[in-house]
């Protein structure tokens, strides 16, 4: 699954709002004292991440960042006097482990792992795991959306987007809104370490221009598991529409970040 590089740039100061602070602290305080660090960054995008966490790391950086879509990684940022950038085109789905395979001090990615199957991400924590190496997943959604004002057609539609978001993105039936709860759990089992915090969405009503975009494409996204008739859909999603026009709506979405540090206790 690949997303439109104008969402993702509409997204992202949300996304950077969104981090938990107290999760980037652990990333950053794991890294002190280096001198230089090498970071893979899994399903890129046009580097978002790269663009929140390096500006924090104080090592002089080298990065891969690694998608499968070649229009989003050619939107990628460019090296600099602080930080070596190199872009790999890669199928995540098929390819995972070669994503491993030259040396690395941190694993990162962000809006990920709600997308992926529970088989990848157990390929993705032996990976990590028989490397120990340090994993920090960011903005894993979790199945919270809460709207004000309230309408009667809320709860039925939550409930449909996140069946629709346990549907297959490319890598298998997606783990969905327990992704970041399950990644959590492998990797405590293994005995890393783990600084989890909410890092949700928010978005008041002068955010008016991505609430539209959020709000069609989870009516989209209902329309297409076929658990609501379309009137019903449509319906709530003019009301919604209505509310934002009317600068009344605000919304949150839950999403959770963690940070995964072995211990070498394993």
């Amino acid at each position: 699954m690949s997303f439109s590089a104008t969402w993702l740039e509409l997204r992202e100061p949300y996304d950077r709002q969104a981090r938990n602070p107290a999760v980037l602290d652990a990333v950053v305080a794991a890294l002190a004292g280096r001198s230089s660090v090498t970071i893979v960054d899994l399903a890129c995008g046009t580097g978002s991440t790269f663009r929140a966490l390096s500006p924090r790391i104080k090592a002089r950086q080298s990065w891969r960042l690694i998608d499968n879509d070649l229009s989003l990684l050619a939107r990628a940022p460019e090296s600099s006097a602080d930080a070596g950038v190199e872009t790999i085109p890669m199928d995540l789905n098929r390819d995972l482990e070669a994503a491993f395979d030259d040396p690395a001090d941190l694993i990162v990615t962000s809006a990920l792992l709600d997308l992926v199957s529970d088989e990848w991400l157990q390929r993705l924590v032996v990976e990590a795991a028989v490397r120990n190496l340090p994993v920090h997943a960011a903005l894993s959604y979790d199945g919270r959306i809460a709207f004000d004002p309230v309408d009667a057609g809320d709860a039925r539609i939550v409930a449909a987007i996140n069946a629709h978001q346990r549907t297959d993105k490319g890598f298998g039936a997606a783990l969905g809104p327990q992704a970041g709860e399950q990644a959590i759990k492998r990797f405590e089992r293994i005995n890393y370490a783990v600084v989890q915090g909410v890092s949700d969405w928010t978005f008041a009503p002068q955010d008016r221009e991505i609430q539209m975009e959020i709000l069609s494409g989870w009516a989209t996204a209902v329309r297409e598991t076929g658990k609501l008739p379309l009137p019903d859909v449509l319906g709530w999603l003019t009301r919604r529409r209505d509310f934002v026009a009317a600068g009344r709506s605000s919304i949150r979405v839950g999403h959770v970040d963690f940070f995964a540090r072995p211990t070498g206790t394993r």
